[in-house]
């Protein structure tokens, strides 16, 4: 039995690409707090006791590391259920983009706890995926 995408698939891989997007400039960011914060390559994190700035400089680190480690769930939620439900399915993935810039952005602020501020809706988000997901399996198993 063959899946076949719907016509409004095309606002999903859309939003696929927003967050690519998104996702590239955390990168910029962290590559701009690098030479902000004298924190050179392979150094992933800083260490309070020989940088000032460790704090700053790993706040960003981690709101990108943090996106990097959500993007594979987040991408294939996005993609098997927007197969059964587009619109819903790129409504939740754009929500969710929005609230990751948000949370990269408190996190980034150098204060950990502002990544809650409005980031923590992208887990509203994702559990809607999760129902678009549950929902095509049904689809599945029933035909």
């Amino acid at each position: 039995m063959a899946v076949e995408s719907p016509k409004e698939y095309g606002f999903v891989v859309l939003v696929f690409l927003f967050y690519v997007f998104c996702n590239l400039w955390m990168s910029f960011q962290v590559g701009k707090a690098r030479k902000r914060y004298k924190v050179f390559y392979p150094t992933l994190y800083a260490v309070e006791s020989e940088n000032k700035d460790a704090k700053l400089f790993n706040c960003v680190q981690r709101g990108h590391q943090n996106s990097l480690e959500m993007m594979p769930i987040f991408f294939v939620l996005l993609l098997l259920g927007g197969l059964r439900h587009p619109l819903i399915a790129s409504g939740l993935g754009l929500f969710y983009t929005v609230a990751r810039y948000f949370y990269f952005k408190g996190y980034a602020t150098g204060v950990p706890e502002n990544r809650l501020k409005i980031g923590q809706f992208n887990y509203f988000a994702l559990l809607g995926l999760i129902g678009c997901n549950l929902s095509l399996a049904l689809t599945l198993l029933r035909s």
